[in-house]
């Protein structure tokens, strides 16, 4: 039986909202849409391609379904760096400040992952997903007036 009937939820909703930096956004990527298949699907995916680390740590909320995921592949080694993951990044804002506290408290190296990244990511944190760089001045860019 699908226990979703009756609840559809789209993965991508167009909608005004505030982001987590306090930007105002006109789209979301719904996360919440995903179902625990294809959440471990989407961490094989990321196993594939990463390179091995330690351990994986999920930011709260996005990140934390994720995090325990990829954290059954950890390697455990004290030299393998440690894995920040999230759903989705928008400005890098969450990364950088999570892995600063990280840091703080416990030295290590790091990388990051998030599955999908509206914006270029910092250097330290791999794209499953990366939407394309739209330019500011780029001629071509559509115009939308919301």
């Amino acid at each position: 039986m699908n226990e979703r009937v009756g609840r559809h939820t789209h993965l991508f909703v167009e909608e005004n909202f505030t982001g987590h930096s306090g930007d105002q956004l006109h789209w979301k990527i719904e996360m919440d849409a995903l179902e625990d298949a294809e959440w471990k699907c989407i961490a094989r995916m990321i196993m594939e391609i990463s390179p091995p680390f330690k351990e994986a740590i999920g930011i709260p909320r996005g990140g934390v379904k994720l995090g325990k995921l990829l954290n059954l592949h950890g390697t455990g080694k004290r030299e393998d760096p440690v894995c920040i993951v999230d759903d989705v990044l928008t400005t890098g804002g969450s990364m950088k400040e999570f892995k600063t506290k990280r840091q703080w408290r416990n030295p290590s190296k790091y990388i990051g992952w998030v599955v999908f990244a509206r914006t270029p990511p910092p250097d330290w944190v791999r794209v499953l997903f990366q939407m394309p760089k739209v330019w500011a001045d780029d001629p071509h860019k559509p115009e939308y007036n919301k």
